[in-house]
């Protein structure tokens, strides 16, 4: 069998989603990290209202790891924005007022008839990016970019394999890992 078939028989390109199994670190070799630990730390998350039933979801899924990795739920504080467009603007509030070790931005973009999606999509993503970056922002991704509604229902579960419990884990482990190099919380 060549490459290609065994890939394929694999659910190779096109197949499925994402590739199977997990990371796989040397034994023997320094590893920076740590597991997502939310003790003694407060979070704040952006939200958009648009898309409302996804994004509550989505919500659901973060808050529900956010309690689960030990984060007190008077450390938790949400910012309602209109849409995915607006994160970036929310995100960078949370983050200039110091007061969360770490942002989520939750979000849900439907492609539509037009390129509004795709300006949408890119600029929040690059604006988020930016953020995190210039701040040295543990921030999770939680922005949802899908054809339809029938594929933002499937990445919204609420069983704690969503995005929005995702996003929380992410931001969580880049905390730790800041925090690995630089307890100040700086990099």
């Amino acid at each position: 069998m060549s490459e290609l078939e065994e890939v394929e028989a694999r659910g190779g390109p096109g197949g499925t989603e994402h590739a199977a199994g997990d990371l796989r670190l040397p034994a023997g070799i320094r590893v920076f990290g740590g597991p997502p630990n939310g003790a003694r730390r407060s979070v704040g998350i952006a939200v958009g209202r648009f898309n409302g039933e996804i994004t509550s979801r989505l919500l659901d899924g973060a808050l529900a790891e956010l309690e689960a990795t030990g984060v007190a739920p008077e450390a938790i504080e949400i910012m309602p924005v209109p849409g995915a467009f607006e994160l970036p603007l929310a995100a960078m509030a949370l983050a200039k007022s110091r007061r969360y070790s770490c942002v989520l931005a939750l979000g849900c973009v439907i492609r539509g008839e037009t390129s509004h999606y795709d300006y949408v999509c890119q600029e929040s993503a690059r604006a988020l990016q930016d953020l995190a970056c210039r701040f040295a922002l543990a921030l999770g991704y939680g922005i949802l970019t899908v054809e339809n509604a029938d594929q933002a229902w499937v990445r919204a579960r609420a069983d704690g394999k969503d995005r929005g419990g995702h996003a929380a884990r992410a931001c969580l482990a880049m905390l730790a890992l800041r925090r690995r190099f630089d307890p100040s919380g700086g990099l």
